[in-house]
């Protein structure tokens, strides 16, 4: 997105701030970001969906304005453990909306999956600095979010590490003269691994990154592969640039979080630590740099970086998240919606690893009609159902 003549509102310290998805992994580091430094930040809300333990230690030590727990049967829960202090507690999905249209400059999105689209839309709609973590929500209604963002003189900055680190080395005014974005994966924990074996996997295998400390669906999306498909739409949607000009490498290092190349044969790369809160920091600081905790990078014991070229043989979500984006329209929503159903039917072990990428593509090749427009936000929503309800059909199929 093009930044360029954004000006950020005048403001004294402390920022407001709101975190959609505090008791998440991204929340959790943007929580502990924030409590370094608590006089610099003044926090409207905090928003989870059933962690109401950690939702009310979170919001007693911000001192939150507002705690708000999504499932509305932890209501009593969150106010009891509220009892005592002034924070205001609420639940439902629609007071989590309610929350994201609060008078905070600064909001995290970071509910995980298409859960998190309408707080984070509320959140653009009035003009917020929308940090988003949640790569779910611009997948599936990135024109919507994007015109959003620009209609109210907003702000949407990437904190997934890879397009924060393109953000970083971007240069908006040299778009015409960007060659290529190159997008760094870390291939997952089935990097190597035969397809023979792949079929075998557990939840437990999958879960085990051997970088980086997720929660359980981005985790599933690392080993699949998918979330590095997702993120391949989000880049195009995030610099405008075609998909031809979006690459993918492996690199196993996780060092590198992503390169531009321009066509004078410069490639600019960010690189940091394996922290999310790297990333975050840049986001909570942005236009300006704050202090961060992560570790330094040592380059004189830095081990060899390689790169290698991934392989859609084996990680098929790869090629069905590049034609998503070229079929436009609906396809990107029903990706998404069938992958997080397939994943959720792997963790509960109904369904193999190597299923979910077979759902999804049935789900696809399945549904007529994929490039049609994207009316609103409850066209996204409806075909979002749809394409839940084929998965789950193919999941009760791959069970029998």
């Amino acid at each position: 997105m093009d930044l360029r003549h954004w000006s950020p509102p005048s403001h004294d310290r402390p920022r407001g701030v709101t975190i959609l998805g505090s008791t998440g992994s991204v929340g959790q580091s943007t929580v502990d970001l924030i409590a370094r430094d608590p006089a610099s930040y003044r926090v409207e809300a905090l928003v989870a969906g059933n962690s109401v333990e950690l939702l009310a230690e979170q919001a007693r030590r911000l001192r939150a304005r507002l705690a708000v727990v999504a499932n509305p049967e932890r209501y009593r829960a969150l106010k009891e453990a509220l009892a005592g202090t002034s924070i205001v507690a609420a639940a439902g999905p629609e007071a989590a909306v309610e929350a994201a249209a609060r008078p905070a400059e600064w909001v995290m999105a970071a509910v995980v999956g298409f859960a998190g689209l309408a707080s984070t839309l509320a959140a653009a709609h009035r003009g917020a600095i929308v940090a988003l973590a949640n790569k779910e929500a611009l997948v599936c209604a990135g024109r919507l979010l994007t015109e959003a963002v620009e209609a109210s003189g907003g702000a949407l900055l990437p904190v997934d590490s890879e397009h924060n680190a393109i953000f970083q080395v971007f240069e908006p005014s040299q778009r015409h003269a960007v060659d290529r974005l190159i997008l760094t994966a870390s291939g997952g924990p089935f990097r190597n691994w035969s397809l023979a074996d792949m079929a075998a996997v557990t939840p437990e295998q999958a879960l085990a990154h051997p970088n980086w400390d997720m929660g359980d669906k981005i985790s599933i999306d690392s080993a699949t592969m998918m979330n590095k498909g997702l993120e391949f739409i989000e880049a195009h949607l995030l610099f405008r640039l075609p998909a031809e000009k979006i690459e993918i490498i492996v690199h196993p290092q996780s060092v590198i979080h992503s390169m531009v190349a321009y066509r004078d044969g410069s490639v600019l790369a960010q690189l940091g630590a394996q922290d999310m809160r790297v990333p975050i920091s840049y986001a909570l600081g942005w236009p300006s740099r704050i202090d961060g905790p992560s570790a330094r990078l040592d380059f004189a014991n830095l081990s060899a970086l390689t790169f290698e070229p991934p392989d859609s043989g084996r990680f098929p979500s790869l090629r069905l998240a590049r034609e998503a984006l070229v079929t436009g329209g609906l396809a990107s929503i029903v990706l998404n919606a069938a992958n997080e159903a397939a994943v959720a039917a792997f963790l509960a072990r109904r369904i193999g690893f190597l299923d979910i990428a077979r759902i999804v593509e049935d789900v696809l090749v399945g549904w007529e009609g994929t490039g049609a427009p994207v009316e609103s936000l409850e066209h996204v929503q409806a075909a979002d159902l749809e394409a839940r309800r084929r998965a789950e059909e193919n999941c009760r199929r791959c069970a029998k």
